[in-house]
């Protein structure tokens, strides 16, 4: 089974220069705990997750500085950088291994560069759980 048998092809997105508070506001409408984070041209630059918000929130000790981080802070400030990606043609078990060894939840799917899905940790358990891998 490869990977494009089991992404998820609708994927939110977020730009590297909108704010924390705009992050947090997609995070939530999507339902989602984290989102790749794309240029111009589609490619995947960086990822940022709910954790990452939660862990910048908690190096300010006050609430103005909170309200600073949310208004001023641009995701490309407390985004990870380098996320981990792969081919929608690759299997879906070499996906498995990338998130189990690289203690990831999820990986984005690029075909020539740009991004076209997720895959995430989920994914995988329920194409077991199901017989489908």
């Amino acid at each position: 089974m490869r990977v494009a048998d089991l992404m998820h092809k609708d994927v939110s997105v977020i730009a590297p220069d909108a704010s924390v508070a705009q992050l947090v506001q997609e995070l939530a409408d999507s339902h989602v705990s984290g989102l790749p984070v794309v240029d111009s041209r589609g490619h995947v630059i960086g990822v940022v997750t709910a954790t990452d918000v939660l862990q910048a929130s908690a190096e300010n000790d006050d609430a103005r500085a909170r309200q600073n981080l949310f208004a001023n802070t641009t995701v490309r400030d407390i985004m990870t950088p380098n996320a981990h990606v792969i081919a929608p043609d690759a299997e879906a078990r070499e996906a498995a291994r990338q998130m189990l060894y690289g203690e990831i939840k999820r990986l984005f799917v690029e075909d020539k560069g740009k991004l076209v899905g997720v895959i995430s940790q989920t994914d995988i358990a329920h194409a077991v759980g199901s017989g489908r891998l």
